[in-house]
């Protein structure tokens, strides 16, 4: 049996409404957990998303809308939970930060690692960015100390903190990171790590006084302090689960085996300070980071402070199920920058959805119905000679070869891409098959042959060959659009154990499948602004 896996979002703050670029993230790593689970079965994976609460940003965002903190965190978590179920994201754990078992392991780490003497109590004076929540060296700013992330000024506080030693673990990560057992993903993120890593780091601020912000959790040593927010949003990985399961055997069955899915913009928190973190409190590791760019819309990136954000439910509502997803999976490639419209998602809709498995499911499925009542009478197969030259041999050959000899194939490929992060590449992957199921089609003319009834035969062989394909594409299908697979599953009338089935070993001589219902209509493109 394979071994359990943990997955993980970044967990989002909630000091704004979710939007396509936040969403973009859950969708990723719930196609990843989809296709674990089929691999690995439902009970050894474990997926969490939830929403970080505390710290001044929050605060502020409560005042404004006339709220305590508390109160306006309770209204933005279900929203975000919401968004997310509405996005058909599969989740296993909804952590919040402000749950009482997430505050009470909080406090435990802090013991923990206060305990090995990695806390210190010290004055510091830093510039800080109030939108980051956390300081900054003069360096890392932007010239006239500009945040570079907000591209506002930094504030010069001087004060009386908790401070974690981060630097004593910072050259045990490092070669982690270079022998590749911390992975980070794609490379170019690992590089980067690397460099962040390759001078010594500066103790890590994990409080603040109560008396400038007292929305956090309280230090477990000291009443007068709350807990840093960054450093109380990094166990929100751990704290629910471990509760669940017993710390100890959680972190030696699944920790081990985690990957955070975050945005590039969280790289040098998750790379330099949750290591460090976890290692002060004298915990493992998790397996790895898979770094994804940013989604920008007209150019900029789309973000909570820009105002340029977009309702990934609106898009839900309008398009229908799966299209968004479908979208930023195949538009995307994870690692790099995208770019988000309303009329590249249209001109996707209509010309992959709409015409290419919309219409090929409508097809096959009303010619079952017309020629054989939506009854299969032949085995699928498509053999074929390899070296066949004709119009439909070759049709034939190259969408046997989308299945291989073993009917596996397509589920292999979308599989190992996936296990890489290359989800455009798995969808492109299923696209191709599509198109020669397509070509197939066209090649073999069922609709042709039926009109002479001699040929009936050849035209059950066809379609059948058809149906088998249009399961086995449904399938491969599932992780990425999971209400259109089990749409197409409930015509093909196939229960879970059936459509997992390799090519071939699926729809039987005998078989009823029901008539065709419309997938994807057509979508005019939007107005011009």
């Amino acid at each position: 049996m394979a071994e359990p896996i943990h997955l993980t979002t970044a967990i989002f703050y909630c000091n704004g409404t979710p939007h396509v670029g936040s969403a973009y993230e859950a969708l990723a790593a719930d196609v990843f957990a989809r296709c674990q689970r089929r691999r690995r079965g439902r009970a050894q994976v474990s997926f969490l998303s939830g929403t970080d609460e505390h710290g001044d940003k929050i605060r502020r965002a409560a005042i404004a809308e006339g709220l305590t903190p508390k109160a306006y965190t309770d209204k933005m978590s279900v929203l975000f939970r919401d968004a997310f179920a509405g996005l058909n994201i599969d989740l296993d754990y909804w952590v919040r930060t402000t749950d009482a078992v997430h505050e009470k392991f909080v406090q435990q780490m802090l013991l923990a690692t206060r305990a090995q003497g990695n806390i210190e109590f010290k004055e510091y004076e830093g510039l800080y960015c109030v939108g980051c929540e956390r300081f900054y060296t003069e360096k890392e700013l932007l010239p006239g100390n500009l945040c570079p992330t907000h591209n506002t000024p930094v504030e010069l506080i001087r004060e009386s903190n908790y401070f974690l030693k981060i630097d004593r673990f910072r050259e045990q990560v490092r070669d982690l990171i270079k022998r590749d057992q911390l992975l980070i993903r794609p490379e170019r993120y690992k590089n980067e790590a690397l460099n962040m890593l390759a001078e010594p780091l500066s103790d890590l601020c994990i409080s603040r006084p109560k008396a400038r912000m007292d929305w956090g959790i309280e230090l477990p040593f000291d009443g007068n302090y709350v807990t840093y927010v960054w450093y109380d949003a990094f166990w929100a990985y751990v704290s629910e689960p471990a509760s669940r399961l017993g710390l100890d055997e959680f972190m030696r069955d699944r920790w081990p085996h985690t990957e955070h899915f975050i945005g590039k913009d969280i790289l040098k928190t998750h790379a330099v300070y949750w290591p460090a973190i976890l290692m002060a409190a004298g915990l493992p590791l998790f397996r790895s980071l898979n770094v994804h760019g940013w989604l920008n819309f007209g150019g900029s990136r789309m973000s909570k402070s820009s105002g340029n954000v977009r309702d990934p439910v609106t898009y839900e509502q309008a398009f229908g199920p799966d299209v968004l997803r479908y979208f930023v999976m195949r538009e995307v490639v994870y690692g790099l920058d995208g770019d988000f419209s309303e009329e590249r998602l249209t001109d996707r809709y209509n010309a992959d959805l709409a015409n290419d498995l919309g219409n090929f499911t409508s097809r096959v499925l009303a010619m079952a119905q017309r020629y054989f009542n939506g009854e299969i009478t032949q085995v699928p197969k498509l053999e074929s000679a390899a070296d066949a030259t004709d119009l439909i041999g070759t049709a034939a050959h190259k969408l046997s070869a989308c299945f291989g000899v073993d009917g596996a194939a397509l589920d292999r490929k979308v599989i190992a891409a996936v296990d890489n992060l290359d989800f455009k590449g798995a969808l492109e992957t299923i696209w191709q098959t599509l198109d020669a199921a397509n070509k197939y089609i066209v090649a073999t003319a069922p609709f042709s042959l039926a009109k002479d009834p001699e040929k009936m035969p050849q035209v059950a062989q066809i379609l059948a060959n058809l149906l088998e394909a249009l399961r086995v594409i449904a399938d491969a299908l599932e992780p990425f659009m999971p209400v259109t697979a089990r749409k197409i599953f409930a015509m093909l009338k196939v229960d879970d154990a059936t459509a997992r089935l390799p090519y071939g070993e699926g729809l039987k001589p005998g078989h009823q499948v029901n008539p065709p219902v419309a997938l994807f209509p057509r979508r005019e493109k939007p107005a011009a602004a």
